[in-house]
């Protein structure tokens, strides 16, 4: 009975995945080792069904494909994100319905929220420019363990949207500062970065476990805004009728009310007026 060979490790070897993408195995592994910018959209189609992509992992795929030869980097950060008065307008009427809701911009920026969205997860608005942003609160801000049920699947998905961020400009200063400053102070950000994954949030649920509120889950609707293919609004609703949609109601009424000495201690800073 002849002797069989036993993987060290899973997956396809680079042998296999060359002759799946009928490519040579030589100009494979300079694809794979960014020496070969001529890859077509048929090699890359080829490879993504060798590797049984899904649509965010193939457009990741394309993306570091034909990303341009790198510039020397900029010296100056780029212009501050910002929203159209319409948007404002919208996140004020969602905060009136209960629904908190943001906008994420490049780098997972906070580009603008309404104030029920920054009592249920934190007061960006608060917080000096440069800091307001959802990936540097998960992993660096304490707060953000104990405000996430399950924070270890929230953290993994942030650090692949960062990363198919990456992808698309590769040669953003500011995103390689961000991700330096996160894999130098957060074990748990180097070990999710160097996953490799990709990801691209569209619509989902996510629990809480608020000091305020208490236990709530929300059902959450991602939205490009038109205009700005970097920026999207977030929208979190709950089940009518349901405890999370009362913890809701009162986590709004809680942090509208004027606060006694006592209860500011425990609050959130409210002093800002809405994005």
């Amino acid at each position: 009975m002849p002797k069989t060979t036993r993987r060290r490790v899973p997956g396809l070897r680079r042998e296999e995945l060359a002759q799946l993408a009928g490519v040579s195995v030589d100009y494979y592994t300079r694809l794979e080792q960014g020496r070969s910018r001529s890859a077509s959209p048929e090699i890359l189609e080829s490879l993504a069904k060798a590797l049984r992509l899904d649509d965010t992992e193939r457009a990741h795929l394309f993306d570091l494909a034909n990303r341009r030869p790198l510039q020397p980097r900029q010296s100056t950060p780029s212009p501050a994100e910002r929203v159209s008065p319409a948007v404002h307008q919208l996140l004020a009427t969602l905060d009136a319905a209960y629904c908190p809701a943001f906008v994420l911009g490049r780098r997972t920026d906070v580009v603008a929220s309404n104030p029920l969205s920054r009592a249920l997860i934190a007061d960006f608005d608060a917080m000096p420019a440069n800091e307001r942003n959802q990936s540097r609160f998960l992993f660096l801000d304490p707060a953000a363990r104990e405000l996430y049920a399950d924070w270890e699947t929230v953290a993994a998905d942030t650090a692949a949207m960062l990363r198919m961020d990456a992808g698309r400009h590769p040669e953003d200063p500011q995103l390689g500062e961000l991700v330096g400053e996160l894999a130098v102070r957060s074990e748990h950000f180097r070990a999710h970065w160097a996953e490799r994954r990709v990801h691209e949030r569209t619509e989902g649920t996510k629990s809480y476990h608020h000091p305020v509120a208490g236990d709530l889950t929300v059902t959450y609707q991602a939205l490009a805004l038109p205009g700005d293919s970097n920026q999207t609004l977030f929208i979190y609703s709950t089940e009518p009728g349901s405890p999370s949609e009362s913890a809701l109601r009162f986590l709004a009424t809680w942090s509208t009310e004027p606060l006694t000495d006592q209860a500011r201690t425990a609050a959130p800073n409210e002093s800002d007026t809405a994005a």
